[in-house]
């Protein structure tokens, strides 16, 4: 559903679910950039792009869509890769930091629910719980291993130069190769599964 309908619906729900959602894109864009700079790249911070601030961050049309058909995204964070101390871990680094900032975002939600204890169904647990939903949503989406994701970028830091070559001829195209295994249902196994991995990783911390 898309948020827009949501607005109209359940106004508060509506901010529960919009808050968090802007501000776990924003950072899992901002993780991406403060890592590229710690490892040798300062185009990110070059172009003012380390901050919070939403005006940096926010795609015009990612953000159409997000209102519309509950899909959107963030302008991605530019990152020159040659810039980087070491190559090929800067493009396992840089490209893990957005999925792993959600995973952290994700787990002190879930901790913060566990500390304050709000009455279910309350704004405040509300709040944490979406937001935890959210980043473990966006941590599993952002693992499907297809151009522009941030998996593609991970396992081409494993992998050869001419796998890398190919990953990077369908970029142009996987967007619209995600969008359409997305509407067939195809990615829905997957995307579960990493959701799987992920909650399974934070409830060990958790105790």
């Amino acid at each position: 559903m898309g948020l827009i309908r949501l607005l109209f619906q359940d106004p508060l729900t509506f901010f529960l679910v919009a808050i968090p959602l802007l501000y776990s894109i924003i950072i899992h864009e901002l993780a991406h950039g403060w890592v590229a700079y710690k490892m040798g790249d300062p185009t990110a911070k070059w172009l003012g792009r380390l901050t919070l601030d939403p005006r940096k961050h926010i795609d015009p049309i990612g953000t159409i869509a997000l209102f519309l058909i509950g899909f959107g995204w963030a302008k991605p964070v530019p990152v020159n890769f040659s810039n980087l101390r070491d190559e090929r871990k800067g493009l396992i680094f840089v490209s893990s930091a957005g999925i792993v900032a959600n995973i952290i975002l994700a787990f002190l939600s879930l901790l913060l629910l566990r500390v304050v204890q709000p009455a279910p169904g309350t704004p405040v647990f509300l709040l944490f719980y979406y937001a935890a939903q959210i980043n473990i949503m966006l941590a599993a989406f952002n693992l499907i291993p297809i151009p522009p994701l941030d998996g593609s970028k991970v396992l081409m830091g494993f992998t050869s130069r001419r796998f890398q070559y190919s990953l990077m001829r369908l970029e142009p195209y996987g967007m619209f190769i995600i969008l359409g295994l997305l509407f067939l249902g195809i990615l829905n196994p997957i995307i579960a599964f990493f959701r799987w991995i992920i909650w399974s990783m934070i409830g060990l911390l958790l105790g």
